[in-house]
């Protein structure tokens, strides 16, 4: 148990959370600027226009990726629980 663990568990930790929130703000972003694109071509400027397609989109990548996104979260989950007894000892 030394400080090179939890440096090993934090960066496990922020990985995980980069590589699973990743779809769904990556989907959001295309979207956003599409819809911005689209709003600059005809230039009609309304907020409800550019959010309600964010929204389609990260519902429709949480459709896509959820399983995915869940197998990774108990994947880190499973690891961490495991990590327990090597924090407490024996």
């Amino acid at each position: 148990m030394d400080l090179d663990f939890f440096i090993r568990v934090a960066t496990y930790g922020v990985q995980t959370a980069m590589l699973v929130s990743l779809p769904v703000l990556g989907l959001g972003l295309i979207a956003g600027v599409a819809v911005s694109i689209m709003q600059a071509a005809t230039q009609i400027n309304d907020a409800a226009l550019a959010f309600i397609p964010k929204i389609a989109a990260a519902v429709f990548a949480l459709l896509i990726f959820g399983p995915w996104m869940m197998s990774e979260l108990v994947t880190f989950t499973t690891f961490s629980f495991n990590q327990i007894p090597l924090v407490t000892g024996p």
